[in-house]
């Protein structure tokens, strides 16, 4: 199983789920590939922000390691499951990869299915704002690997 978490600058929520998931994948010892991007070009090349850092080590993830990157046509023919972080980056990418629209989901639909939940964007706020965020991906990628592990073990 190949999954891909996106958000808009991949520099806060989406390199949290990516460092949250990969500590999962390995506690459950599951033959996954997971990544990150984003959908602007603002931030290519950026380490995750600082607080997104401080976030995931104080959980035990190391997400330091990850450069931003733009989600490329190529990422939807790679991954399996393409999860948005917000409704607004979902709708995005419908709009402009129409043909991968199954692939294509909302990260907090697995936890509110049918609400249209967005996991809130933390980078204006405080360390608050990350530590809530961080909450929420925990949760949702917890509930991921209940939803897939057992069809793809």
């Amino acid at each position: 199983m190949k999954l891909l978490f996106v958000c808009l600058g991949n520099i806060c929520r989406s390199p949290m789920a990516e460092g949250v998931m990969r500590k999962l994948i390995a506690q459950h010892q599951l033959p996954w590939v997971v990544d990150s991007a984003g959908i602007e070009h603002y931030h290519i090349g950026e380490r995750p922000d600082r607080r997104a850092i401080a976030q995931c080590l104080s959980h035990g993830i190391d997400i330091s390691y990850k450069r931003a990157r733009l989600i490329t046509p190529e990422d939807f023919k790679t991954f399996d499951f393409i999860y948005a972080l917000s409704a607004d980056v979902r709708d995005e990418l419908l709009h402009f990869y129409v043909p991968s629209s199954a692939k294509i989901h909302l990260l907090l639909d697995v936890l509110y299915p049918g609400q249209n939940r967005s996991v809130p964007d933390p980078w204006y706020g405080s360390q608050r704002d990350f530590a809530l965020a961080f909450e929420l991906i925990d949760q949702a990628c917890r509930a991921l690997i209940k939803v897939h592990a057992d069809g793809h073990r």
